[in-house]
C-alpha cells in the first residue's frame, strides 16, 4: 500500500522532470544556430517559485553587461537607499540681508539629480525674492563637491558622446548657476558685480530651500529609456551616502553567495569596457529582488514591458511574451543583453540573463533574445498528466 502512497507524488516529480528537460531541449536547439561559431552567449533561467535553476550554459563566464549594468545599479540602489529615498538639492545663503540687498552669496549645493529644470531654478529665484532681497552683493556659487572631480567613468570610451558626470546640471549641462542668475535678473534682481563661480558651501550658511525628486522617478527613466546619466546619478547617490559605491555592491552581490568571485565593478550604466559580471550574478540579484517585497514592487514598475514601453516597445509584439516580458536590455558594440523577469504559460515566475558577445549585428542577438523569451512564455513548469495511470 505504501509504494501507492507515494506513486502520485514519484509521478509529478516525473513528469516535472520531463519538462523541464522539454524546455532545454528547445533552448538546446537555439544554441545550434550558427552565429554562435563566431559568438559567445551565457544564459540562465531560474523558477523563482521552485527556487531552482531551469537552465543554464556559460553562467559563470565573465561578460560584459552592456546596460544590464544598470540592474545591478537599481537593486544595489533600492537595498541601500530604498524606495522613499529623494535626491535632494540644497540651497543655502551666507551674510545679512539690508535694505532689501543681500550682502553675502547664495550657495547651490548639487546632489547628482538628474531631473532638475528650468522650472526648478525659477522656484528657487521666487524663494530668494520672498526673503525681501532685489540686489545680492556677492556670489553665486555652484558646490560640485558631491563626488570626486573626475567628469566621466572608468572605462569609458573617449570617442563616445558621453555625459559630463557633474551633481549639478540642468539638462546634463554645466548651467545650473548662469540660468539662476538670468531668472533673477529677468525678475527685477539687481546682480551688477555678483560673481558666478564654483566653491564649497561654508560652515554656517542658512538653508533657504530643497528641491527633491524621488528616486522612483529616477530611475524609470533610468531604466525604461536606459538612460544613462541618470544610471550614474544613482550610482554616485550610494557613493554619497554609503561610502565607496564598488565596495557597497560587492557585498550586496557576497550577500548572494557569490563573493569569492572576482567582478569588475566599473561603472553604474554598463558604459564602461571594464564591467565583468555572469548571468549567475544578474539571475541572483534578480531572485533577490523578487525575495524582497519593498524592492520588486520599485523595481517591476520601471523595467521594460516587451511589445509596449522602454526599449522593449518594439519587441516581441504578437507573441506570449508580449505584455508579460519585464527587463533591461543593453547594447554596446559587439555586445547585446536582456535580463528580467517572466511569466510561463501556467503561472510561474521566472527570471532569466542573457549576454550574447562577439555579435556584430546587434539585431541578431536581440532576435535570438526574443526567441528564447517567447519560448520561456510558452513553458509549462507542469505538464498534463490526467492521461497517466497508475497500471
Amino acid at each position: 500500500m505504501k509504494k501507492y502512497l507515494f506513486l502520485p507524488l514519484i509521478l509529478w516529480f516525473s513528469v516535472a522532470a520531463m519538462a523541464q528537460d522539454s524546455l532545454c531541449i528547445r533552448l538546446d536547439s537555439l544554441l545550434t544556430d550558427p552565429m554562435f561559431e563566431t559568438s559567445q552567449v551565457g544564459l540562465m533561467v531560474f523558477d523563482l517559485n521552485g527556487d531552482s535553476a531551469l537552465y543554464v550554459r556559460n553562467h559563470r563566464q565573465m561578460m560584459r553587461p552592456a546596460s544590464c549594468m544598470k540592474l545591478v545599479t537599481a537593486i544595489t540602489a533600492l537595498d541601500k537607499l530604498g524606495a522613499d529615498y529623494d535626491y535632494q538639492t540644497r540651497i543655502y545663503y551666507t551674510g545679512s540681508i539690508e535694505d532689501s540687498t543681500l550682502v553675502g552669496s547664495i550657495y547651490c549645493v548639487g546632489g547628482f539629480d538628474p531631473m532638475l529644470t528650468n522650472d526648478d531654478v525659477s522656484d528657487i529665484a521666487l524663494r530668494i525674492q520672498r526673503l525681501g532681497i532685489d540686489s545680492i552683493r556677492g556670489m553665486l556659487v555652484a558646490d560640485q563637491s558631491m563626488k570626486e572631480p573626475l567628469e566621466y567613468g572608468e572605462g569609458w570610451c573617449w570617442d563616445d558622446d558621453n555625459p559630463r558626470l557633474l551633481p549639478l546640471t540642468i539638462g546634463r549641462k554645466n548651467v545650473f548657476v548662469t540660468t539662476l542668475a538670468e531668472e533673477l535678473a529677468r525678475n527685477g534682481v539687481n546682480l551688477e558685480g555678483v560673481r558666478l563661480m564654483e566653491g564649497r558651501v561654508p560652515n554656517g550658511a542658512r538653508l533657504l530651500c530643497i528641491l527633491r525628486h524621488n528616486i522612483g522617478t529616477v530611475m524609470e527613466r533610468m531604466l525604461k529609456m536606459s538612460d544613462n546619466f541618470y544610471a550614474e546619478s544613482m550610482f554616485y547617490q550610494m557613493g554619497y551616502k554609503q561610502g565607496d559605491v564598488r565596495d557597497v555592491t560587492k557585498k550586496l552581490i557576497a550577500r548572494q553567495g557569490l563573493g569569492h568571485v572576482a567582478y569588475k565593478i566599473a561603472d553604474g550604466s554598463g558604459l564602461s569596457l571594464y564591467n565583468y559580471v555572469s548571468v549567475e550574478l544578474l539571475c541572483r540579484l534578480l531572485r533577490y529582488a523578487w525575495r524582497t517585497p519593498s524592492i520588486y514592487r520599485a523595481l517591476i514598475q520601471t523595467l521594460p514591458i516587451a511589445g509596449v514601453d522602454g526599449t522593449l516597445k518594439d519587441r516581441m509584439k504578437g507573441t506570449a511574451a508580449q505584455n508579460n516580458v519585464r527587463a533591461k536590455t543593453g547594447t554596446l558594440t559587439g555586445i547585446s543583453s536582456l535580463a528580467g523577469y517572466c511569466t510561463t504559460a501556467d503561472g510561474r515566475q521566472l527570471c532569466f540573463a542573457i549576454i550574447n558577445q562577439g555579435v556584430m549585428r546587434n539585431a541578431t542577438g536581440k532576435a535570438f533574445q526574443d526567441r528564447v523569451c517567447k519560448m520561456l512564455c510558452e513553458y509549462k513548469t507542469n505538464t498534463d498528466n490526467t492521461n497517466l495511470t497508475n497500471n
